[in-house]
C-alpha cells in the first residue's frame, strides 16, 4: 500500500474522514471502518486524538464514519496510550455504550437458557469472570477520555482550541499559529481487493468455502477477515466485512444467492458488514445467540437511534441455544462459545459425507486454561471442553492473532502434521504466517474458492426446485401445499449465449425463473413514451419474467436474450395461471 502524503490545511484520508497535522499530534475528523489503516504508518503513528461529525451514520449505506474501535484498541494494546474522544454530551453517552459492548461485552449476563441443560450443562462457563480476567482490572476511562464541547461548542486541548459549526469544524493551533477550516460532513470510501471478476456469473457448488478476507482489521495489505459458506448452493455469510454485497457483484456473484448470516460477535471487524447487511433490500436471516444479537442491538441503537424494536423487524432471527442441532441449507450445525474478551460464538457443521469446524476469534492454548483453571476463572467442564477442540473435523478453519484475545500461530503449527493439513489459517496477515509449516493460509477472493468433495443428497435437484420457489417473491406467501404443484409442473431449460428466449410482440406461453446465468430484457418501453426511448434490464439468478404476458393476455413487451449460458425453470401457460389461483 503506497504510504499516505499529508497535505494542508487537511489531508482527505483515502478510506475518508479528514486527518490535520497540529502542535499536539494528529486530530483526525471522522473516522469511516478500517482508516486505521491509512494512519497506522504515518510518521506520527495513529491518531489519539478524534473528533466525533454531527451525523456520524449513514442510514442509507449503513456505515458508521465514527468507527473507534480499532484505533482505540491500537492506541491502547500497542502503543500504550489512551484515545481522546471529541464529541457532544450526548454523542458521549452513545458511544459509552457503543464501546462498553465492544470493549467489555454485556453489563448482564445470564447463559442458562442458551444451553440445553441450563447451568448444568456440559462446558457451561462462567463468561463474567472470563471477561473479567480479559479486561485485567481495566475500565472504559483507562482506554478513552471525552472531551466535551462546551456551551459555545468549544474544546481545548493543549495549544488546540476546536470549535463546531453547524457545516463545519475550526481548528486554531496557538501554538503553530495556524487555522484550519475542516468540513463537517464526513465521507467514505471503502476500500478493499476485489480480485479477479469471474468472466461468467458465479453459480454457488454443492458445498464451498468463499474467503472475503483472511486478516486482521491492522493489515493495510489484505481485507479483514470474513467467509461465505456455499451449502446445497447456497450462501451463508459469516461475519462479512463491510461492502462485502458490492464485492459479490464486482466479482459476479449474484448477492441473492445469499441467505443467512452467522453472526459470531460484536467486534467492529465482524459485525459492521452484518449491520449493513440488514439494511440492504430483502431481508436476511441471522443465526446468533441471546447474548451476542442483544449486544448488536444495543450497540447499532447507539449509533443509529433507530429503535430496538424497528432494529428486530429488519432481520429475521433465530436464537441458536448450545447443544441442539439447527439445519441451515441442508446441513447441521452446533454452536458453541469460544474463548475470548466478548461472548463469541464458534460453530461446526456436517454435511453428507464432509464436516467443518471454525474457530471464531478464540484463545486456543491449553497451558493458558490450564491457568484459568487453576485461578477459578474456567469451570471444571469448560476447562475439559476447551481443551477438546474438535480437531476430527474433515476442515478446520482457525483464526490466529496475538494473545491474550487470539491463537498463538505457533502453537498451531506445533499441531500433528496430519492435523495441521486439514487447518485453515484466517485472521492474520500474511507477513506473521510461518515459511515451514502445514497450515494453510486462507486465500481471499471467488476464484480462491475452496470447494470439498462431498456425496451429492439423493434429493439434490428437489431441494434447488425448492430453493427457486422460495427465493421468487410472487410465490413466497404460498402455503406449503404448493411446493408439490411446483415441482411437478416446472420443466427445466438451457439456453446457449446469445439465444433470443423471448421475441417483443409475440404471444406469451411461458414463465421463467432463472436458476444460473444472466439475460438481458431489451426494448423496453415506459407507458406513453415513443418506442426510441426503449430501455433494457438485466437478470440473474432467481429472478422471474414473462409473467405480465401470461396474466394480461397480451404479447410479448420486449426481447429477452441469454447475455450467458441461462438455465432456467419454465411453467406454460395453463399451469402456471392455475398455479397462481
Amino acid at each position: 500500500m503506497p504510504e499516505l502524503e499529508l497535505t494542508q490545511p487537511y489531508t482527505t484520508l483515502p478510506r475518508g474522514g479528514y486527518l490535520v497535522e497540529t502542535s499536539a499530534g494528529y486530530i483526525q475528523f471522522g473516522s469511516p471502518p478500517e482508516t486505521i489503516k491509512d494512519t497506522m504508518f504515518l510518521p506520527l503513528g495513529t491518531p489519539q486524538i478524534f473528533v466525533l461529525p454531527n451525523k456520524f451514520f449513514h442510514t442509507r449505506k449503513g456505515i458508521t464514519v465514527a468507527e473507534l474501535e480499532f484505533p482505540i484498541y491500537w492506541n491502547f494494546f500497542f502503543r500504550k496510550k489512551k484515545t481522546y474522544i471529541v464529541c457532544t454530551r450526548e454523542q458521549r453517552d452513545q458511544f459509552t455504550i457503543v464501546l462498553k459492548e465492544s470493549l467489555f461485552g454485556p453489563d448482564e449476563l445470564d447463559l442458562s437458557s442458551e444451553y440445553v441443560e441450563g447451568e448444568n450443562a456440559f462446558g457451561f462457563p462462567d463468561m463474567k469472570a472470563e471477561i473479567v480476567h480479559f479486561m485485567g482490572g481495566r475500565g472504559l476511562d483507562d482506554h478513552v477520555r471525552f472531551v466535551l464541547f462546551n456551551e459555545e461548542n468549544q474544546v481545548r486541548i493543549n495549544n488546540i482550541t476546536i470549535s463546531k459549526n453547524e457545516d463545519s469544524f475550526q481548528l486554531i493551533d496557538s501554538k503553530w499559529e495556524r487555522q484550519t477550516d475542516v468540513p463537517g460532513e464526513i465521507g467514505f470510501n471503502i476500500i478493499y481487493d476485489t480480485g479477479a471478476r469471474l468472466p461468467e456469473p458465479f453459480e454457488p457448488p454443492l458445498l464451498g468455502i468463499t474467503c472475503l478476507g483472511p486478516s486482521t482489521g491492522f493489515d493495510p495489505e489484505e481485507n479483514t477477515s470474513g467467509f461465505i459458506l456455499w451449502i446445497d448452493h447456497q450462501g451463508i455469510m459469516v461475519d462479512p466485512p463491510v461492502n462485502s454485497t458490492e464485492w459479490l457483484r464486482q466479482a459476479n456473484v449474484n448477492p441473492k444467492h445469499i441467505n443467512s448470516i452467522l453472526l459470531t460477535h460484536c467486534h467492529a471487524d465482524h459485525d459492521a458488514g452484518t449491520f449493513q447487511k440488514i439494511l440492504e433490500e430483502g431481508k436476511i436471516t441471522i443465526y446468533t445467540t441471546e447474548t451476542v444479537i442483544h449486544s448488536f442491538i444495543r450497540k447499532y441503537n447507539a449509533l443509529t437511534r433507530i429503535p430496538a424494536k424497528e432494529l428486530f423487524t429488519l432481520f429475521d432471527f433465530v436464537p441458536v441455544v448450545i447443544g441442539k442441532s439447527y439445519y441451515i441449507n441442508g446441513a447441521e450445525f452446533r454452536f458453541n462459545y469460544a474463548l475470548h474478551s466478548i461472548p463469541s460464538l464458534s460453530f461446526e457443521f456436517s454435511f453428507e459425507d464432509q464436516s467443518f469446524i471454525y474457530s471464531s476469534d478464540h484463545l486456543n492454548d491449553p497451558e493458558i486454561f490450564k491457568d484459568l483453571y487453576q485461578k477459578g476463572i474456567l469451570t471444571d467442564t469448560r476447562y475439559i471442553d476447551l481443551l477438546d477442540f474438535p480437531w476430527h473435523h474433515k476442515i478446520i478453519y482457525h483464526e490466529a492473532g496475538p494473545p491474550p484475545l487470539h491463537t498463538r500461530i505457533d502453537y498451531l503449527n506445533t499441531l500433528p502434521e496430519h492435523i495441521q493439513e486439514r487447518v485453515h489459517v484466517y485472521h492474520i496477515p500474511k507477513k506473521n504466517f510461518p515459511d515451514e509449516t502445514k497450515l494453510t493460509l486462507c486465500r481471499f477472493g471467488i476464484e480462491n474458492t475452496l470447494y470439498p468433495e462431498v456425496t451429492p443428497p439423493k434429493m439434490e435437484g428437489v431441494f434447488r426446485l425448492l430453493d427457486a420457489l422460495n427465493n421468487v417473491d410472487i410465490f413466497r406467501e404460498f402455503p406449503i401445499s404448493k411446493a408439490k404443484d411446483f415441482i411437478q409442473i416446472v420443466e427445466e431449460e438451457h439456453y446457449p449465449r446469445g439465444t433470443r428466449i423471448i421475441e417483443k410482440n409475440t404471444p406469451g406461453d411461458k414463465f421463467f425463473i432463472i436458476m444460473s446465468g444472466n439475460v438481458k430484457v431489451a426494448g423496453m418501453e415506459e407507458e406513453g413514451a415513443p418506442e426510441e426511448n426503449s430501455y433494457s434490464k438485466r437478470y440473474g439468478s432467481y429472478e422471474y419474467f414473462g409473467e405480465a404476458s401470461l396474466i394480461n393476455d397480451t404479447p410479448r413487451s420486449a426481447d429477452v436474450f441469454a447475455e450467458t449460458d441461462v438455465v432456467a425453470l419454465t411453467i406454460d401457460k395453463p399451469h402456471f395461471l392455475n398455479f397462481i389461483l
